[in-house]
């Protein structure tokens, strides 16, 4: 799993990933273009022949187009921090049982951007400043922890760096989450002790990957493979 910072590179880490695998070989498949394809995910029976998925959160079925298009939009509609943590729980949970446990339990490898970490960090944080451990114990998200990433890899990267990558993007999320001031906050809760320790004591691998200027996406890409097969 791959997660961090709006604009960090995490996309660019899950990309070569991709590349790097299928030249090695494997078969991957790329949920998340399946999603946006046909809204909607696939029965696990037309996942058997592939070895690697690729996925992101929230997903681009249901209720992660809600998520995208409505609730994290910076639409003045001000939906609570509640209300986001349940949404993302909920279109995570629908994930895991029908795509990520049947896969893992197959022996398949899972490369996700973002996950149950996102909501851990960003919802405490969002309007009424939920407790965390009231987001661990919405169902979705317990459920997630009992399957923690093997290697969680959070992507670094000063929050100045981020504003001016997402001003640059041709893309734009429009997202509420796209301030300054709360990507510092956000940063400083990636980097938080707590965080890595609530993810080892899961059995998670926790390591950090540095995507600061004057890397470049190339850097990012190369740094990515190496930690793969440094790690696998």
């Amino acid at each position: 799993m791959i997660d961090g910072l709006d604009g960090s590179g995490k996309g660019t880490v899950i990309d070569a990933l991709s590349d790097y695998l299928e030249i090695k070989g494997k078969k991957v498949f790329d949920l998340r273009k399946h999603c946006k394809e046909h809204m909607d995910f696939p029965e696990f029976s037309e996942l058997l022949e592939y070895d690697i998925i690729i996925n992101a959160e929230p997903t681009y079925s249901h209720l992660g187009i809600a998520i995208r298009d409505e609730i994290v939009k910076d639409n003045q509609r001000k939906y609570s921090g509640l209300s986001t943590a349940h949404a993302f729980a909920l279109d995570r949970e629908i994930l895991y049982r029908k795509v990520i446990i049947p896969a893992l339990e197959a022996g398949k490898t899972i490369i996700q951007e973002r996950g149950v970490v996102s909501s851990f960090v960003y919802q405490p944080i969002q309007l009424e400043r939920m407790n965390l451990q009231d987001i661990m114990n919405i169902p979705g998200n317990r459920l997630a922890l009992k399957y923690a990433p093997s290697l969680l890899v959070l992507t670094q990267v000063d929050p100045q760096v981020v504003i001016h990558r997402l001003k640059e993007r041709t893309k734009k999320d429009h997202a509420i989450f796209e301030k300054l001031v709360f990507q510092r906050q956000v940063a400083n809760r990636y980097e938080s002790d707590w965080l890595k320790k609530l993810f080892e004591s899961k059995g998670s691998k926790v390591v950090f990957l540095d995507t600061n200027y004057p890397k470049t996406v190339e850097d990012t890409k190369k740094a990515a493979i190496e930690m793969w097969e440094k790690y696998n």
